[in-house]
């Protein structure tokens, strides 16, 4: 769930138009990024793995969603220490969040609209 006082606090000196610009941006590209996940965790691929949990990890640092940010920082760590046991459940829960996320994005949008 995103921490909206944190959300507008982080976007606080950006214009509105910007914000959505930004928010579109991830809408556009996060099944992309979960794909890639998915397609690394599949592959056993640990160092496309680290990058695209962590690139993940980034994007999502700024929309305040601790959940989301918490299960691409453990996929980043696992990828790291390449360790594979429990990467698909993990990924599961990631993309559940994910879409959470996206939800929440969506309604947030409209009050910068």
């Amino acid at each position: 769930m995103i921490d909206r006082e944190k959300f507008k606090e982080n976007f606080v000196y950006l214009d509105k138009e910007v914000v959505v610009e930004i928010i579109d941006i991830f809408l556009s590209e996060y099944e992309e990024r979960l794909l890639n996940i998915q397609n690394t965790i599949t592959q056993g691929d640990f160092s496309g793995l680290k990058f695209n949990a962590h690139s993940l990890k980034g994007v999502i640092a700024n929309f305040m969603d601790p959940p989301t940010i918490e299960l691409s920082r453990a996929l980043d760590e696992k990828a790291k220490l390449e360790e594979g046991s429990g990467l698909q459940e993990l990924f599961d829960n990631l993309k559940q969040a994910t879409e959470s996320l996206v939800a929440g994005l969506k309604d947030l949008k409209t009050e910068f609209i």
